[in-house]
């Protein structure tokens, strides 16, 4: 009987040990996550050759060139240089005589389809103020293409690029999108194709105030960044996570949309965009992204950005700021005229915003008040073709897009405006807008003028005085 159980053991451990040595199965391979559900579905509205002769020329990099020519085909820029440059055949020849060409103006924060016109409670879809932490929802959601904002932009402002950004009630407020100023049914007609995503955060008082207003966290300052600090904790855990799985197949971790877009952010795909306006936080929110492995592309507002403008230098961040408007609340209060021009002396990148439905239509009035300032402050080396970066070119390296639009470059997107005098001047208007190489706007031509569908058959319609 020994003799048998001593054989049955042995059989036992022949099969396991038989059973150990096949493979183990593989893990599944990873499935990798849509990161653009909502693609872009812009397509450029038919253009013509164009050619526009004797204006003078603001490039968009700083350059100016006086008896300009700038020719555009095919919804880019050909070339831009003197009298000398050939058309192309068939091109349209406009006479630029006494007027000025630049880039198109890029507005990067813009609330306009979020908050649009009329401003009703309906349609107030800007701050998702439930919660402190929402970086799942997407500003692109709320955007109501038929705002009539979006056309006075384009027509009084010269506005063909702008970010359309959530409020900033919270200290993680969402996904920014950024659109093309054309007429579109959809949000997704409008969308810039390829443009990188941004996440709005804030600090200061609007997150202490709402949530602090309600007995919740944060009700100090201390308290903002003791839990964005908390979140970055936890976007790094679930991008490990990520990582791992993508690396090594397996069970798919459980999904999480606001970790999605804070992953996006620590994997350099999605932009900073900080809602920030004394010089300490702005300091405290840089060591809080070193800290943590991402990178502020731009702080917004920025009203004591002047305090620091060799911090913003050296960190490649930019200063998206007003001209003049300051002293609304405690953090608005210690502001100076010159604060675009001594970010842009400084070496740090300068820019020139909204956050205005009527801001919007006059951003290159914004731009020639802080380059006044600037001029009578002693600042050297200031120009109109150099201030006319803040309001173009610095605009596009916020939004990731310099390599496309932003200056009128051989290559570029033909995102184009004809002013009928100085646009420095508070009389000078957009006579012609251009974006992708199509005429959006023309001045002299009734049929030229975009009316949103909300607007038609209503007092007013079209009205862009």
């Amino acid at each position: 009987m020994r003799a048998a159980a001593l054989a049955a053991l042995g059989a036992a451990l022949v099969l396991s040990g038989c059973a150990a040595l096949e493979p183990k199965p593989k893990p599944a391979p990873a499935v990798h996550v849509n990161e653009d559900p909502y693609p872009s579905t812009y397509a450029r509205y038919p253009g013509a050759p164009t050619v526009i002769r004797h204006a003078t020329v603001f490039s968009g990099d700083g350059q100016q060139i006086n008896d300009g020519t700038v020719v555009f085909a095919d919804g880019v820029i050909q070339a831009v240089g003197g009298p000398e440059l050939a058309s192309p055949a068939g091109a349209v020849e406009i006479d630029g005589t006494g007027k000025f060409v630049t880039p198109g103006i890029i507005d990067v924060h813009s609330h306009l389809g979020d908050y649009p016109s009329p401003g009703v409670t309906a349609n107030s879809d800007g701050n998702e103020a439930t919660d402190p932490v929402t970086p799942e929802v997407w500003a692109e959601h709320s955007v109501w293409p038929q705002d009539p904002g979006f056309s006075r932009a384009l027509v009084n402002g010269g506005v063909t690029t702008l970010q359309i950004l959530p409020g900033s009630a919270n200290l993680f407020g969402g996904r920014s999108v950024v659109l093309k100023n054309v007429p579109g049914r959809t949000v997704q007609e409008m969308k810039f194709p390829g443009a990188p995503y941004g996440l709005k955060m804030a600090c200061g008082e609007n997150p202490k105030r709402v949530y602090g207003s309600k007995g919740n966290m944060p009700q100090t300052r201390m308290g903002n960044i003791a839990l964005a600090r908390e979140t970055w904790v936890k976007a790094r855990d679930y991008k490990r996570k990520w990582d791992e799985y993508y690396a090594k197949g397996g069970d798919m971790p459980e999904r999480d949309l606001a970790m999605d877009t804070l992953k996006g952010v620590l994997e350099g795909k999605i932009l900073i965009h900080n809602h920030c306006y004394r010089a300490d936080e702005m300091a405290n929110m840089i060591d809080m992204a070193k800290e943590f492995g991402y990178h502020v592309t731009a702080f917004h507002h920025a009203v004591e950005a002047y305090k620091i403008a060799d911090l913003l230098a050296a960190n490649n961040i930019c200063a998206v700021m007003w001209a003049d408007w300051y002293g609304f609340k405690m953090e608005a209060y210690d502001a100076v005229k010159e604060n675009i021009p001594l970010v842009h002396n400084a070496g740090a990148c300068a820019i020139v915003h909204s956050d205005d439905p009527n801001y919007i239509q006059r951003l290159n009035q914004e731009a020639s008040k802080a380059l006044a300032d600037g001029i009578r402050a002693g600042i050297p080396n200031l120009s109109e073709a150099v201030a006319w970066q803040w309001l173009s070119a610095n605009p596009a390296k916020a939004l990731g897009i310099l390599d496309r639009t932003g200056t009128l470059t051989a290559g570029k997107m033909a995102d184009v405006v004809l002013w009928n005098g100085d646009p420095f001047s508070d009389y000078s208007r957009p006579e012609r807008v251009w974006i992708d190489g199509a005429e959006m706007y023309d001045a002299n031509n009734p049929k030229k003028r975009p009316v949103s569908d909300f607007e038609l058959g209503q007092p007013g319609e079209g009205d862009v005085k």
